[in-house]
């Protein structure tokens, strides 16, 4: 009897952490597909056979996508300092 309510209690308990726990942003395929692209145009090969470093050479392209994407964060928008003055 008690191993039943222990059970009650601790499924109680994990329920809510097991639904907090998926989430509801899920990737399409195409968003999948288009990961990848970038993965291998920043270097990463899925294909090799990874005898060497697989998780580093992953690491070292999602670091060149960040700096892709730092750099073009940015170049974003007006760059300039100085100051403007219109009317005559």
């Amino acid at each position: 009897m008690n191993f039943s309510i222990a059970t009650i209690i601790t499924a109680v308990f994990l329920l809510p952490a097991v639904a907090f726990a998926q989430s509801s942003d899920t990737l399409t395929r195409e968003q999948v597909r288009a990961d990848l692209v970038q993965l291998e145009r920043a270097g990463y090969n899925p294909l090799s056979n990874c005898t060497g470093d697989c998780p580093g050479s992953l690491r070292r392209a999602e670091a060149v996508i960040m700096r892709e994407q730092a750099a073009a964060r940015a170049a974003y928008g007006s760059g300039s300092s100085g100051t403007a003055q219109s009317g005559g």
